[in-house]
């Protein structure tokens, strides 16, 4: 992959530069102090990743990225900063950064995301994709409950839902749902006290699929798709994934196809999210009631 290297301290961006030299399949065609350089080399170049550092002079590395995808769409953006503050990730994703790396990634970090990235995916350390997500949550838990109150309200009733008294009612029906997720138990009928990982039962017994031990779930993926999800959903990779799972790469890719394809998800941080989503996994320090 051809690639451009943005960063305005020249020891910073000359190392890379020469790490990124070292390693298969990586060709650094450019190298840009500044955004407004970064630019002009992606529109001289075309290369098809520029690793983007955000705070340069003249033009900073959001701003740099955002012109860049503007104008060419087929040059995808990894930033790769000191910064993981809320205040540098989201206007870096909104504009269109689908990699996002601080500066103590590996080697093998660095080129795992330009990879991703080339490939579709989103290119996002761990750590990102775990704060990404408690910002999704935190959104939900914001816009949940006021939304099923005033359903509730609608209907008649104070607050949340008596289970008591209203059997096969519509929203205890949902009530059941919402209660599934969010503690972990899809269609099963307790709670789920396991952290969603594997070799956590809970109380079910079964670790990915609460309330269908060894079976498949209703999206349809088999335990052993739920298993790679789960640890997708951890931040680790293909390989990582073979090795704790004692399986090939090769298998890997397939159980991450088949249950992108039945989840309906595009890349590995829609995956993620699926996986929050649907209680297999929650968010580190969270307390699921």
């Amino acid at each position: 992959m051809r690639v451009v290297v943005a960063d305005d301290q020249a020891v910073v961006r000359e190392g890379i530069v020469m790490l990124l030299g070292l390693l298969p399949g990586v060709e650094v065609v450019g190298a840009a102090r500044d955004g407004e350089e970064a630019v002009a080399l992606a529109a001289e170049l075309a290369p098809d990743v520029v690793l983007m550092d955000l705070r340069m002079p003249r033009c900073d590395g959001v701003e740099a990225t955002r012109r860049i995808r503007e104008g060419h769409p087929g040059t995808e953006i990894v930033v790769l900063t000191t910064y993981a503050d809320d205040d540098s990730l989201f206007p870096a994703l909104r504009a269109g950064a689908r990699g996002y790396l601080t500066k103590d990634a590996s080697g093998e970090e660095i080129v795992r995301a330009l990879r991703d990235v080339t490939d579709g995916r989103a290119g996002l350390s761990p750590s990102v994709q775990r704060r990404l997500l408690e910002q999704l949550l935190e959104r939900n838990e914001r816009t949940e409950w006021p939304e099923r109150n005033e359903r509730n309200e609608r209907a008649g009733w104070s607050g949340r839902p008596e289970r008591a008294g209203r059997p096969g009612d519509v929203e205890d029906e949902d009530e059941d749902e919402a209660g599934a997720v969010a503690g972990g138990s899809r269609g099963g009928g307790g709670s789920h006290a396991g952290s969603g990982h594997p070799g956590d039962t809970g109380d079910t017994g079964n670790p990915f699929h609460p309330g269908s031990p060894g079976g498949p779930s209703d999206d349809g993926l088999t335990e052993r798709e739920t298993e790679v999800l789960v640890l997708v959903a951890d931040g680790l990779s293909n390989q990582e994934i073979a090795g704790r799972l004692r399986i090939s790469t090769a298998t890997v890719k397939t159980h991450i196809n088949n249950l992108f394809a039945k989840t309906g998800v595009r890349d590995r941080a829609q995956a993620v999210r699926y996986a929050y989503q649907h209680g297999l996994v929650r968010a580190p320090g969270r307390r699921v009631t």
